[in-house]
């Protein structure tokens, strides 16, 4: 069973494609998208962009004797928007763009641990109660610190 490259059994594989596909994506024009005109202004699009590349050959075989041959590879990417640069009569000024995600996360975490710290500020104060009765927390701090007074008893 013959493939593209004249191996048996592995398909063609050209390293140099994912080679091109990551120049062509990580490059200039990726951070710097294509500047546009509006009503006077110029507008320069700017994003943040990182990728991966990773190729890899493996040989072996089986208990049988039969030899096995895998080339393979892969490439991924990800961008994410910053901003713009506005140029126009004024000058150059930076417009960060917005990420509605991140900032509804971080109103979470923020909520979150304001939560616990009013929990735990809560109970050491004695204004929350253990179900187990009326004070029961209370009323063994109480005790304990009656009788560190008293010497111990």
């Amino acid at each position: 069973m013959g493939t593209e490259d004249g191996t048996t059994g592995t398909p063609d594989f050209d390293p140099g494609q994912f080679i091109d596909a990551a120049k062509d994506t990580l490059t200039i024009r990726r951070v710097y998208g294509e500047a546009y005109e509006h009503e006077g202004t110029l507008v320069i699009p700017v994003a943040k962009v990182a990728g991966c590349l990773g190729t890899g050959v493996g040989r072996g075989g089986d208990d049988d004797g039969a030899s096995a041959e895998g080339r393979g590879g892969g490439f991924g990417a990800l961008v994410r928007p910053l901003g713009v640069f506005v140029v126009d009569e004024k000058g150059v000024h930076w417009q960060p763009a917005i990420d509605v995600n991140r900032a509804v996360l971080v109103g979470q975490l923020v909520f979150g641990t304001v939560l616990v710290v009013g929990i735990v500020a809560a109970k050491a104060a004695g204004v929350l109660r253990r179900p187990g009765g009326r004070g029961c927390w209370k009323k063994a701090m109480t005790r304990t610190l009656a009788g560190a007074v008293r010497g111990g008893r």
